[in-house]
């Protein structure tokens, strides 16, 4: 009876110590790879390619195991001998969207088809080749942050450990740096391509990556927002409906909603209306109650006509509209609601009385289509057998906004990391930008993107080293097949040019 109790005290004493043994000694994460050879056209010339769906390990300062980081690169196989070819680093925004988007609709060899407009037809999806992929000049990397796609936060690490501005910008410098080590990539053209939040990223990632001795040859920001001032309408602060009347003056067009019928010519119709944004209305608002009644009145009655929307709506909202409030509004008497990442897409309204819409028409319309498609491709074609499931957006997550540099009284304002980017600039006056912007997006407007440009701080010699590329379509442009044309042949030119501009001086 002794010995027995005796070796039951014994395991519940040893346990523990077993246990800390056995994760002492668990073993370390192991990177994966799984690696798939292919052949596509590219404006009629042959490309074959290697695809890799692989992870990177990152680790702490200890090198002790922290994420096991996945991504999706293509290298071109036949591709002429001679300069370094560029390295495109790619992914998307949420935060917390996994790089799906861009990588089947635009980035990688092959994408999926959706209408230019209204909903996707129920499964099968149509998977193409992608005829406007860069990889015929540039080899291409599909990032999934920590927490989205196959990626996932190993040892004691959490996800908090990844998600926040910096926090995220740290975890990807630490994967780039290792990914050129790995792929002995160290002395090719680099470049950042981001969509929505993945253009905040890239600011952010910008100054950390030149904190690391990698300078990057161009930073292209689609959909961008750096300063956040500008969509989300605090109280109290007017720059948000400022920058936003262009996009609605845009869409009231395009869905013949303006009391004078479609403008003749757009582009004079946007100049128009972003000049009496910063202008006329811009002094009407900024003087709020001290406004002179008679201007009040003549600025609701020009907004009535570059907006479409009533002048008593206008009225009651003292001038100043949100872009959710926009959306419900513009339509409501056809009981529709107007798309937010593109505002040609409209659908039911539901509830009439709703200040602000329930969905956007846009993103119900085609997330089936690519979260199936991606799934299907990944295993069918790259060979991916691995037991993860693809996570395409962590929504629920917390993300860390402060940066620890308050603005007083311990607040931490709201984001603006437009100053990151103009640092990296002025650090680096080689590094250029190319903002490509869609002019019915409402998620992320293309005149607030314009705006943050020009307040930047940056000196007129610099300024240039900023290009804009508007596109007739919404926050995804990439998914209107007509326009992918203009896409191969913006982005082609400009990393042609960044790429060889320092050989050639």
């Amino acid at each position: 009876m002794k010995q027995s109790l005796y070796l039951i005290l014994s395991a519940f004493v040893l346990a523990p110590q077993m246990l800390i043994a056995q994760e002492a000694t668990a073993p370390e994460p192991a990177p994966s790879r799984w690696e798939s050879h292919h052949t596509i056209d590219v404006g009629g010339e042959t490309v074959e390619y290697d695809a890799v769906v692989g992870s990177i390990i990152l680790r702490d300062t200890q090198e002790k195991a922290t994420a096991e980081l996945f991504y999706t690169a293509y290298f071109r196989t036949n591709a002429p001998s001679g300069t370094p070819r560029p390295l495109i680093f790619a992914y998307n925004g949420g935060p917390g969207s996994a790089s799906f988007w861009l990588h089947m609709g635009i980035m990688g060899p092959r994408r999926v088809m959706t209408p230019n407009l209204g909903q996707q037809a129920p499964p099968p999806y149509p998977l193409v080749d992608n005829d406007y992929t860069l990889l015929d000049n540039a080899d291409i990397v599909m990032i999934d942050p920590v927490g989205t796609g196959f990626s996932r936060p190993t040892g004691d690490a959490t996800g908090e450990d990844f998600w926040g501005l910096d926090e995220d910008a740290r975890s990807l410098t630490q994967f780039i740096r290792r990914f050129l080590s790995e792929y002995e990539r160290w002395n090719s053209p680099r470049y950042l391509l981001g969509e929505s939040y993945g253009t905040t990223r890239s600011a952010v990632l910008s100054r950390h990556l030149q904190g690391a001795n990698i300078d990057l040859n161009g930073i292209v920001l689609v959909s961008a927002v750096l300063d956040f001032n500008t969509i989300l309408f605090p109280p109290g602060v007017d720059t948000p409906y400022i920058v936003n009347v262009p996009s609605y003056a845009v869409t009231a067009a395009y869905l013949d909603a303006l009391p004078g019928g479609k403008p003749a010519d757009l582009d004079a119709f946007m100049k128009e209306v972003e000049a009496w944004a910063i202008t006329d209305y811009a002094t009407t608002i900024i003087a709020g109650g001290a406004v002179d009644p008679a201007k009040r009145q003549a600025t609701i009655e020009q907004m009535h006509r570059y907006t479409g929307l009533s002048r008593d709506f206008l009225d009651k909202t003292n001038l100043r509209v949100s872009a959710p409030e926009f959306r419900k509004e513009l339509l409501r008497d056809q009981g529709l609601v107007v798309g937010r990442l593109d505002s040609r897409f409209t659908g039911p309204t539901g509830d009439l009385l709703l200040s602000t819409p329930s969905h956007d028409p846009q993103s119900t319309a085609i997330s089936s289509a690519y979260t199936s498609v991606f799934n299907a491709y990944v295993r069918d074609e790259l060979g991916y057998d691995g037991e993860r499931e693809y996570v395409p957006s962590g929504v629920a997550r917390p993300w860390n906004w402060d940066r620890g540099n308050n603005i007083g009284f311990g607040l931490p304002g709201i984001p603006n990391v437009a100053t990151d980017l103009a640092t990296a600039i002025q650090r680096n006056p080689r590094l250029e930008v190319l903002l490509v912007n869609g002019i019915y997006d409402l998620a992320t407007p293309y005149f607030a993107a314009v705006w943050t440009m020009d307040h930047m701080g940056l000196p007129p010699e610099l300024r240039d080293n900023i290009q804009r590329a508007d596109f007739a379509a919404g926050h995804m442009m990439y998914v209107e097949e007509t326009l992918l044309p203009q896409w191969k042949q913006t982005l082609d030119a400009f990393i042609a040019r960044t790429s060889r501009q320092t050989l050639m001086q």
